[in-house]
């Protein structure tokens, strides 16, 4: 089958290459009076490239899709539902609620500015990437993430099967409810990290925050250190070796938890039916 090249043109109607295969796009401009929306629907097998997009819901639907360097602005709403098989590169997004529903996704060198990216997507790939927004994949599973740079709120919520490696996590309420996420040559900054957790690893991770690791199951905690942490660990079951100091620990369920220095440790004996154990190194 002969590729279609579709080039140097500009396109505002609803739908405008809606269903095409095997095609070549490359310099093109979506926008425009018109304000169509779903420019890319249903399409099969193609290559973006240098284009930019200001219209709602460019890729719905697509399979078999590599964009590179492109840009989605703000009026992009909802850009990339339901795609499979979607590949982006060195590409700038905005649009709001990105990525949802989506399966084999992976985002090289991306930066992405959009509230309520990657909702409920199964096997997501991030790759030397900085992502802005609040509930950052939530839902999702089957994960990887490397050199992440990311700043929000309420991130790797309700999140199953996720591996994070050197990586800068600002945000607040991470990975609450998430089960089964290991954290490698990171840091996490922000308040209450992994409450509700089961199956949370940090390993060599640097950890900034009040009240982190809270009613979590089957915490591990290898060679991190920890900042601002007071209030820790409460009724989780928890097994951490902390290099350096951990302002206090409340009240952990079970496990073991040893540090070089603890600044309080606090046990409320009256609500607790089991106890961690909690050892200063010597």
């Amino acid at each position: 089958m002969e590729q279609t090249i579709i080039r140097d043109k500009t396109f505002d109607e609803e739908r405008s290459l809606y269903g095409i295969r095997n095609a070549i796009v490359e310099n093109c401009t979506f926008a425009g009076p018109a304000d169509g929306e779903s420019v890319l629907k249903e399409t099969r097998d193609i290559v973006v490239r240098d284009c930019s997009f200001s219209l709602r819901y460019p890729f719905w639907h697509v399979v078999g899709c590599e964009a590179e360097r492109c840009t989605l602005d703000e009026a992009t709403r909802a850009p990339i539902w339901y795609a499979r098989d979607f590949v982006m590169k060195d590409s700038v997004i905005r649009g709001v609620k990105c990525l949802c529903e989506c399966e084999n996704s992976t985002f090289i060198g991306c930066k992405a500015v959009s509230p309520e990216f990657g909702w409920r997507c199964r096997g997501v790939k991030l790759t030397d990437c900085e992502t802005e927004g609040e509930y950052f994949l939530f839902e999702s599973s089957d994960v990887e993430v490397v050199r992440l740079q990311m700043k929000g709120k309420y991130s790797f919520q309700y999140m199953k099967n996720l591996h994070i490696v050197d990586s800068v996590l600002d945000t607040k309420d991470a990975f609450w409810h998430s089960e089964n996420v290991v954290v490698e040559n990171s840091v996490v900054k922000g308040e209450y990290l992994g409450w509700f957790s089961k199956g949370l690893t940090l390993i060599n991770c640097k950890i900034i925050g009040t009240q982190p690791l809270c009613y979590c199951e089957d915490l591990k905690l290898v060679n991190c250190t920890m900042e601002g942490t007071d209030l820790s660990f409460e009724y989780s079951s928890v097994e951490a070796d902390i290099v350096g100091h951990i302002d206090s620990v409340k009240n952990p369920k079970s496990g073991h938890i040893v540090a070089d220095s603890i600044g309080e440790i606090i046990w409320e004996g009256s609500v607790m039916d089991t106890k961690g154990e909690v050892t200063i190194r010597k």
